[in-house]
Protein backbone atom coordinates (compact mmCIF):
# COMPACT_ATOMS: atom_id res chain seq x y z
CA UNK A 1 0.00 0.00 0.00
CA UNK A 2 1.43 3.33 -1.05
CA UNK A 3 0.20 6.87 -0.47
CA UNK A 4 1.69 10.33 -0.74
CA UNK A 5 3.57 10.12 2.56
CA UNK A 6 3.78 6.44 3.51
CA UNK A 7 4.46 3.04 1.98
CA UNK A 8 3.56 -0.25 3.64
CA UNK A 9 5.34 -3.44 2.66
CA UNK A 10 4.98 -6.94 4.13
CA UNK A 11 7.48 -7.24 6.95
CA UNK A 12 10.76 -8.93 5.97
CA UNK A 13 13.38 -9.59 8.60
CA UNK A 14 16.23 -9.41 6.08
CA UNK A 15 14.98 -6.21 4.47
CA UNK A 16 13.56 -4.27 7.41
CA UNK A 17 14.73 -5.56 10.80
CA UNK A 18 18.09 -3.77 11.06
CA UNK A 19 16.58 -0.48 9.88
CA UNK A 20 13.62 -0.73 12.24
CA UNK A 21 15.86 -1.63 15.17
CA UNK A 22 17.89 1.51 14.45
CA UNK A 23 14.70 3.60 14.44
CA UNK A 24 13.63 2.17 17.82
CA UNK A 25 17.10 2.27 19.42
CA UNK A 26 17.27 4.18 22.72
CA UNK A 27 13.49 4.59 22.75
CA UNK A 28 12.48 1.68 24.99
CA UNK A 29 9.24 3.41 25.99
CA UNK A 30 7.71 2.43 22.63
CA UNK A 31 7.52 -1.15 23.97
CA UNK A 32 5.75 -0.30 27.25
CA UNK A 33 2.34 -1.59 26.16
CA UNK A 34 3.53 -4.30 23.77
CA UNK A 35 3.51 -7.98 24.78
CA UNK A 36 7.16 -8.17 23.61
CA UNK A 37 10.23 -5.95 23.68
CA UNK A 38 12.29 -3.99 24.29
CA UNK A 39 15.02 -5.79 22.38
CA UNK A 40 18.60 -5.70 23.61
CA UNK A 41 20.26 -6.19 20.23
CA UNK A 42 19.65 -5.98 16.50
CA UNK A 43 20.03 -9.77 16.33
CA UNK A 44 17.27 -10.23 18.91
CA UNK A 45 14.90 -7.96 16.98
CA UNK A 46 15.81 -9.74 13.74
CA UNK A 47 14.75 -13.04 15.33
CA UNK A 48 11.43 -11.50 16.36
CA UNK A 49 10.87 -10.18 12.82
CA UNK A 50 11.83 -13.56 11.35
CA UNK A 51 9.26 -15.30 13.56
CA UNK A 52 6.50 -12.90 12.48
CA UNK A 53 7.16 -12.30 8.80
CA UNK A 54 4.90 -14.16 6.42
CA UNK A 55 2.24 -15.00 8.99
CA UNK A 56 -1.32 -14.63 7.80
CA UNK A 57 -2.71 -13.54 11.18
CA UNK A 58 -1.32 -11.29 12.43
CA UNK A 59 -0.11 -9.98 9.08
CA UNK A 60 2.68 -7.47 9.68
CA UNK A 61 3.69 -4.50 7.57
CA UNK A 62 6.82 -2.39 7.78
CA UNK A 63 6.16 1.33 7.30
CA UNK A 64 8.36 3.63 5.26
CA UNK A 65 8.06 7.36 5.80
CA UNK A 66 8.34 8.71 2.26
CA UNK A 67 9.27 12.17 3.53
CA UNK A 68 12.35 10.88 5.38
CA UNK A 69 12.91 7.85 3.16
CA UNK A 70 13.38 5.64 6.25
CA UNK A 71 11.60 2.54 7.56
CA UNK A 72 10.23 3.80 10.86
CA UNK A 73 7.52 1.50 12.21
CA UNK A 74 5.27 -1.52 11.96
CA UNK A 75 1.56 -2.31 12.12
CA UNK A 76 -0.54 -5.37 11.42
CA UNK A 77 -3.94 -6.76 10.66
CA UNK A 78 -5.06 -9.41 13.14
CA UNK A 79 -8.10 -11.37 14.27
CA UNK A 80 -9.02 -11.45 10.60
CA UNK A 81 -12.49 -12.99 10.33
CA UNK A 82 -13.90 -12.72 6.80
CA UNK A 83 -17.01 -14.73 7.68
CA UNK A 84 -17.98 -12.08 10.23
CA UNK A 85 -16.65 -9.23 8.13
CA UNK A 86 -14.38 -8.20 11.01
CA UNK A 87 -10.71 -7.23 11.05
CA UNK A 88 -8.51 -5.57 13.66
CA UNK A 89 -5.54 -3.24 13.34
CA UNK A 90 -2.89 -3.71 15.98
CA UNK A 91 0.75 -4.27 16.96
CA UNK A 92 1.10 -0.61 15.99
CA UNK A 93 4.60 0.53 16.91
CA UNK A 94 5.70 3.84 15.47
CA UNK A 95 9.22 5.01 16.24
CA UNK A 96 9.53 8.57 17.58
CA UNK A 97 10.59 9.68 14.08
CA UNK A 98 7.27 8.46 12.65
CA UNK A 99 4.99 9.59 15.45
CA UNK A 100 2.86 12.71 14.81
CA UNK A 101 3.72 12.82 11.09
CA UNK A 102 1.54 12.82 8.01
CA UNK A 103 3.03 9.43 7.17
CA UNK A 104 1.75 7.99 10.45
CA UNK A 105 -1.79 9.21 9.82
CA UNK A 106 -1.73 8.11 6.20
CA UNK A 107 -0.60 4.64 7.28
CA UNK A 108 -3.74 4.28 9.38
CA UNK A 109 -5.86 5.66 6.54
CA UNK A 110 -4.40 3.21 4.02
CA UNK A 111 -5.00 0.24 6.32
CA UNK A 112 -8.57 1.26 7.05
CA UNK A 113 -9.22 1.98 3.38
CA UNK A 114 -7.98 -1.44 2.30
CA UNK A 115 -10.13 -3.21 4.89
CA UNK A 116 -13.38 -1.52 3.95
CA UNK A 117 -12.73 -1.74 0.23
CA UNK A 118 -12.02 -5.47 0.68
CA UNK A 119 -15.55 -5.85 2.05
CA UNK A 120 -15.00 -5.90 5.81
CA UNK A 121 -17.93 -4.53 7.82
CA UNK A 122 -16.13 -3.80 11.09
CA UNK A 123 -12.65 -2.39 11.73
CA UNK A 124 -11.43 -2.81 15.30
CA UNK A 125 -8.78 -1.18 17.49
CA UNK A 126 -7.99 -2.55 20.95
CA UNK A 127 -5.39 -1.28 23.39
CA UNK A 128 -4.30 -1.37 27.00
CA UNK A 129 -6.75 0.80 28.90
CA UNK A 130 -3.78 2.53 30.55
CA UNK A 131 -2.38 3.53 27.15
CA UNK A 132 -3.94 6.96 26.85
CA UNK A 133 -1.96 7.96 23.72
CA UNK A 134 -3.41 4.91 21.93
CA UNK A 135 -6.92 5.72 23.12
CA UNK A 136 -6.54 9.30 21.91
CA UNK A 137 -5.19 8.06 18.57
CA UNK A 138 -8.15 5.72 18.04
CA UNK A 139 -10.60 8.52 18.68
CA UNK A 140 -8.68 10.97 16.46
CA UNK A 141 -8.86 8.41 13.63
CA UNK A 142 -12.63 8.28 13.95
CA UNK A 143 -13.08 4.97 15.74
CA UNK A 144 -15.92 4.92 18.23
CA UNK A 145 -15.41 3.93 21.86
CA UNK A 146 -17.12 0.65 22.77
CA UNK A 147 -16.06 0.05 26.36
CA UNK A 148 -13.53 -1.63 28.64
CA UNK A 149 -13.02 -5.39 28.89
CA UNK A 150 -11.70 -5.86 32.42
CA UNK A 151 -8.73 -8.18 33.03
CA UNK A 152 -8.96 -9.27 29.41
CA UNK A 153 -5.40 -10.60 29.17
CA UNK A 154 -2.13 -10.84 31.08
CA UNK A 155 0.72 -8.83 29.58
CA UNK A 156 4.25 -8.92 30.98
CA UNK A 157 3.00 -10.39 34.23
CA UNK A 158 0.14 -7.97 34.96
CA UNK A 159 -3.59 -7.90 34.36
CA UNK A 160 -4.55 -5.76 31.40
CA UNK A 161 -7.89 -4.08 30.94
CA UNK A 162 -8.55 -3.59 27.23
CA UNK A 163 -10.25 -0.56 25.67
CA UNK A 164 -12.25 -1.32 22.53
CA UNK A 165 -12.85 0.98 19.57
CA UNK A 166 -14.28 0.31 16.12
CA UNK A 167 -15.53 1.84 12.90
CA UNK A 168 -18.16 0.18 10.72
CA UNK A 169 -18.71 0.17 7.00
CA UNK A 170 -21.58 2.67 7.02
CA UNK A 171 -19.21 5.22 8.62
CA UNK A 172 -16.41 4.68 6.12
CA UNK A 173 -17.53 7.12 3.37
CA UNK A 174 -17.55 10.03 5.83
CA UNK A 175 -14.32 8.92 7.48
CA UNK A 176 -12.64 8.59 4.08
CA UNK A 177 -13.70 12.15 3.25
CA UNK A 178 -12.31 13.37 6.59
CA UNK A 179 -8.95 11.64 6.05
CA UNK A 180 -8.60 12.95 2.52
CA UNK A 181 -9.45 16.50 3.61
CA UNK A 182 -6.83 16.31 6.37
CA UNK A 183 -4.14 14.77 4.15
CA UNK A 184 -4.66 17.30 1.34
CA UNK A 185 -1.66 19.60 0.83
CA UNK A 186 -3.98 22.61 1.22
CA UNK A 187 -4.58 21.60 4.86
CA UNK A 188 -0.99 22.48 5.78
CA UNK A 189 0.76 25.83 5.82
CA UNK A 190 4.27 26.42 4.49
CA UNK A 191 5.74 25.22 7.81
CA UNK A 192 3.75 21.98 7.73
CA UNK A 193 1.27 22.99 10.42
CA UNK A 194 -2.26 21.66 10.01
CA UNK A 195 -5.11 24.09 9.38
CA UNK A 196 -7.87 21.68 10.45
CA UNK A 197 -7.35 18.85 12.93
CA UNK A 198 -8.28 15.32 11.99
CA UNK A 199 -10.04 14.86 15.32
CA UNK A 200 -12.40 17.73 14.51
CA UNK A 201 -13.15 16.22 11.10
CA UNK A 202 -13.76 12.68 12.35
CA UNK A 203 -15.65 13.86 15.42
CA UNK A 204 -18.67 14.41 13.20
CA UNK A 205 -18.68 10.68 12.39
CA UNK A 206 -17.87 8.93 15.69
CA UNK A 207 -20.86 7.22 17.26
CA UNK A 208 -19.39 7.42 20.77
CA UNK A 209 -16.48 9.22 22.40
CA UNK A 210 -14.08 7.89 25.02
CA UNK A 211 -15.23 9.31 28.39
CA UNK A 212 -11.68 9.12 29.76
CA UNK A 213 -10.44 11.73 27.27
Amino acid sequence: MTGSYARLAPLSADVHAALLYRAYAEHDAVWDYMPYGPFSSAAQYHRWAREHEGQQDPFFYAIRNLESGAWEGVASYLRITPAAGSIEVGHINFSPALQRTRAATETMYLMMKWAFEAGYRRYEWKCDALNMPSRRAAQRLGLSYEGIFRQAVVVKGRNRDTAWFAAIDSEWPALKEAFEAWLAPANFDKDGRQRESLGDLTGLVRAASDPAL
